[in-house]
């Protein structure tokens, strides 16, 4: 039976990976809706909008139709028809993202859009809030962390840059997602918390799915 899995957690804990890798395998549909703020932040950008304009960043989620086709063995993010994939994907576009996912307004705009992806089951959807707000019925649950010294060795070296840097900016990261009024980050109370600091992808996905099997997928 084709179930949704809900898997959260901070930045670099291996969320988006274990997602894809999870979707893959079981055939399901992969659903990144950090992809979807990055596209928020990237198309205020286009527009000129600044990501502290509350109201202005609003008007442009609304404006946002998403698809999240499977091409050449990859999840894309198709926004109003056009791939923009790998434009999002820009460091900066990523700490725009954080901002506008902190908007109350621009949550509220991609909510039912989540919802209507997650709801059909056969989804694996990842994100900040995804068993607390937008599939609170999922039938699995993930909350995904890692030591901050791990997750910024990792991110450190996607990036190419120094640890110590990155730390500092997961940090201040993991702060605003904390502590932001709506939808914060934080562990569903039926999740299944798995901590992925020195464990290979593949344990965590064989864990995953071991566990999704034991829901009924």
């Amino acid at each position: 039976m084709p179930i949704a899995i809900a898997i959260d957690g901070p930045a670099s804990s291996g969320k988006g990976t274990i997602a894809r890798k999870v979707a893959e395998i079981l055939h399901y549909h992969h659903v990144d809706t950090g992809a979807m703020y990055r596209a928020v932040a990237l198309f205020a950008r286009r527009a000129h909008c600044s990501w502290e304009n509350s109201e202005g960043v609003a008007t442009v989620a609304r404006s946002l139709a998403f698809t999240f086709p499977l091409i050449g063995g990859a999840v894309h993010t198709v926004v109003n028809g056009e791939d923009v994939s790998t434009e999002i994907r820009g460091e900066e576009i990523g700490k725009g993202a954080s901002k506008v996912a902190s908007i109350p307004a621009v949550r509220l705009a991609l909510l039912q859009a989540q919802r209507d992806l997650g709801e059909r089951g056969g989804v694996v959807m990842d994100g900040r809030d995804i068993g607390t707000v937008v599939l609170p019925s999922a039938q699995l649950k993930i909350y995904l962390d890692a030591a901050l010294e791990e997750r910024a060795r990792r991110r450190a070296l996607e990036l190419g840059k120094e640890v110590a840097e990155v730390r500092a900016e997961l940090a201040d990261r993991d702060e605003r997602d904390m502590r932001r009024a709506v939808a914060p980050l934080t562990c569903a109370a039926d999740a299944v918390r798995l901590d992925t600091t020195g464990i290979t992808i593949e344990m965590v996905v064989l864990r995953v799915l071991e566990l999704a099997q034991s829901r009924g997928a």
